[in-house]
């Protein structure tokens, strides 16, 4: 009989070598499975369950990996909660691009972005620092399939030091939080450090792949891989990560919104392209449609570039206004009934308190307090828009 674990005690954000031992035990395993779909506080609680909080913790990640890591969850693998909420999902991993013989991995992790790496290169050597992370890493592989993949347990650091081994790409994801959980931005403060690293890298490929946080700036990456190509990837209209080709063969920026639905959508220029002229007056009867830029052409400064000869915009974070139903532009288009300038009480008047879908863009009022001071509610009744454009704000009711 497996022991059970302690009342009191909760299962670590970050996995041990004894928890990941009784993991492995055909109990708890079988446990898991019998468990998958039930209320994980009811788990924890269970007196029947084996190693009850162990197998919660496990029951709840399984659950939510079933959307973000869909095969992780059907192989039942191991989720170490740090390692799956730092994890890519598997809609993001399997959109890079980068392809070869060989790729080394330095950020193993929880391995998604390495598991789908192991499907466009013959070999991949991935690294993770973290004894019990690179175990669990190859059971995970192991279930999953994946038979390329060596999984070293060093840092970075200390194998770019060691190994005379040649890779035609190397991917990193560097970890962006302090030891005291902090969020971290820059790219010098993240482990590895990757500016710090890049004479070893360059030592074993001309050719590196870089992921960051979608809150990187596109000017930083640039400023640090003049002739990068980097890319914002959006997934189901929430940016996800900023990524970095530093190949040689940029400088050029690109906007690509995943969408889990209507497949992939991208827009792509060179990164000095000047952006088109103002629109000038806004002429609102004029105007037909409303677009709502993808956040990943926001993110990448590229939604006026985008929508040029499609639509006028005044700002990159803000909407753009057509005659004509703009059919090639990436974000969501909807049809316009009449702009008026915005009058709070006037819609008070109007709408008396019905429920309203509020999207707003380059609006100075939160949407909370929108809706105090029109009296509106969150509903599906009517969309209304909100913007202000050259010192004046407007309300575009939707069709």
């Amino acid at each position: 009989m497996v022991p059970q674990t302690e009342k009191k005690r909760t299962f670590a954000f970050v996995i041990t070598a004894d928890e990941y031992a009784l993991l492995l035990t055909d109990e708890v395993q079988q446990a898991i499975a019998a468990a998958r779909g039930r209320n994980p506080e009811e788990v924890a609680l269970d007196r029947h369950v084996p190693c009850a909080r162990l197998v919660a913790t496990q029951v709840k990640y399984l659950a939510r990996a079933a959307g973000k890591l869909p095969s992780y969850a059907a192989a039942q693998c191991i989720l170490p909660p740090r390692a799956f909420e730092q994890a890519s999902s598997e809609a993001c991993a399997a959109h890079k691009q980068i392809e070869g013989e060989a790729v080394l991995d330095l950020t193993c992790g929880l391995g998604v972005d390495t598991l789908f790496l192991s499907r466009r290169f013959r070999r991949v050597v991935t690294l993770e620092r973290d004894e019990v992370l690179a175990t669990v890493a190859r059971e995970n592989f192991r279930r999953l399939g994946a038979k390329n993949i060596d999984v070293v347990a060093m840092s970075a650091e200390n194998f770019l030091a060691q190994t005379r081994e040649h890779f035609d790409w190397v991917y990193a994801d560097p970890d962006r939080r302090s030891a005291e959980g902090r969020k971290l931005v820059k790219l010098e403060d993240c482990s590895p450090p990757i500016p710090a690293l890049r004479p070893l890298i360059q030592r074993v490929t001309k050719r590196l792949c870089l992921k960051n946080s979608p809150l990187f700036d596109v000017d930083e990456a640039f400023r640090l891989f003049p002739k990068a190509r980097v890319e914002v990837v959006s997934l189901n209209g929430e940016c996800k990560e900023v990524m970095i080709h530093d190949d040689g063969s940029g400088p050029e920026i690109t906007a690509t919104a995943l969408n889990s639905h209507s497949g992939k959508r991208s827009f792509t220029i060179p990164a000095d392209t000047p952006p088109p002229p103002h629109p000038g007056h806004f002429g609102a009867a004029g105007y037909h449609w409303l677009v709502v830029p993808d956040v990943a052409l926001q993110k990448a400064r590229l939604a006026r570039l985008h929508l040029t000869g499609m639509a006028h915009i005044w700002s990159d974070n803000g909407f753009g206004f057509a005659a004509e139903e703009p059919r090639e532009a990436i974000g969501k288009v909807f049809a316009i009934e009449r702009i008026e300038p915005y009058d709070p009480r006037g819609l008070k008047r109007v709408l008396h308190g019905r429920g309203v879908t509020i999207i707003k863009r380059d609006f100075p009022l939160p949407t909370e307090e929108i809706m105090r001071r029109t009296g509106l509610h969150a509903g599906d009744d009517l969309r209304i828009a909100f913007t202000k454009i050259d010192g004046t704000s407007w309300t575009i009711w939707l069709k």
